[in-house]
């Protein structure tokens, strides 16, 4: 689960802050690093626990609304059309799951409040009123579909669900929007072939993307000084210190990258640090870093110190250091 794009990120977030904290040791900040990874494959699993919690809270509300029918002598009774449903039963019998969330120890027991607020906001919604209106017997297919939906809609976009991560974790205020696409790829492969044996995303796909992020941290800060050089040749004349630092931390990186790892296309490369920058930086850093990465990468080509190859030119006119500064 944990992928090179999330690594990316995490490498930049932890270069930044072993600046802001002080140049710690190096050793130090490698296992904070690894810290943040775990905490994110923790924020997957628990973001899957949410799923399972709001189908046992639609099964407590459906059991009550039972109770109070024939406790009133109702004639009609509460349908099950949302209760009855395959995929979320799948998932919360899914052992791979289960164990892994109760070895983190995490949970969503001390949040059954904000969890049944949220299943109001699910039964408010026109997904839910479609889901039950219709008359169609579902197949699995429409079963598990119906919750991608609501994952995708309306928990990604609970602006309460925010604030309780970042109760829960400092670790998790940046990772949402990658792990929510790892909870959806995981929603699509659930299959009832496979019982209660369901294969969640392991935490690192090999042990290839572990080393890539220890290397490309280490060579980041060890060999920073010689980085920061080569930019320093492309500032038109300014001094380095006016650069905005998040955009000089990703160039950095992304240098690292270059030289530490032969088999990664440079463009793959700038185009992923282009992309932390729009995100992380100023409004026209994306387009700074991109016009600076290419002309580094080709003079790095041109002098024989980089064995790659860059055929594809820079996307964008890049600012000015002047202009990308001064929206620091």
């Amino acid at each position: 689960m944990i992928n090179r794009e999330l690594i990316r990120l995490k490498v930049v977030q932890l270069t930044y802050a072993h600046y802001q904290n002080g140049d710690r040791m190096v050793d130090t900040a490698e296992k904070e690093l690894f810290k943040s990874l775990a905490k994110a494959y923790d924020l997957y699993l628990l973001m899957l626990q949410l799923v399972v919690e709001l189908g046992r809270m639609a099964e407590r509300t459906y059991e009550t609304a039972v109770s109070r029918a024939n406790r009133l002598g109702l004639s009609e009774m509460p349908s099950s059309r949302f209760v009855d449903n395959r995929f979320i039963t799948l998932l919360s019998n899914s052992e791979e799951l289960q164990d892994a969330a109760s070895a983190q120890k995490l949970s969503w027991t001390d949040d059954v409040d904000f969890v049944r607020r949220l299943y109001k906001r699910i039964q408010a919604s026109d997904i839910y009123a479609k889901w039950m209106a219709s008359a169609d017997t579902p197949t699995f297919e429409a079963e598990r579909d119906l919750w991608r939906r609501i994952y995708k809609n309306i928990i990604i976009a609970d602006e309460e669900l925010e604030q309780v991560l970042e109760d829960k974790s400092i670790y998790w205020n940046d990772d949402r929007f990658i792990i929510d696409t790892f909870v959806l790829k995981t929603i699509n492969h659930i299959e009832p072939t496979m019982g209660r044996h369901q294969e969640l995303l392991p935490e690192y796909r090999d042990e290839d993307d572990r080393e890539f992020a220890r290397r490309l941290f280490r060579a980041s800060l060890l060999s920073a000084d010689s980085y920061r050089n080569i930019i320093a040749q492309f500032l038109r004349g300014w001094d380095l210190s006016r650069v905005a630092l998040m955009d000089l931390i990703v160039m950095q990186i992304a240098i690292a990258e270059m030289l530490t790892f032969p088999q990664i296309p440079l463009q793959v490369t700038i185009n992923e640090y282009v992309n932390i920058a729009k995100v992380y930086s100023t409004p026209r850093s994306g387009a700074y870093v991109n016009g600076m990465l290419d002309s580094i990468a080709r003079a790095l080509i041109a002098d024989g110190k980089l064995r790659k190859t860059l055929d594809t030119p820079a996307r964008e006119t890049p600012p000015s250091a002047e202009t990308a500064a001064t929206e620091a």
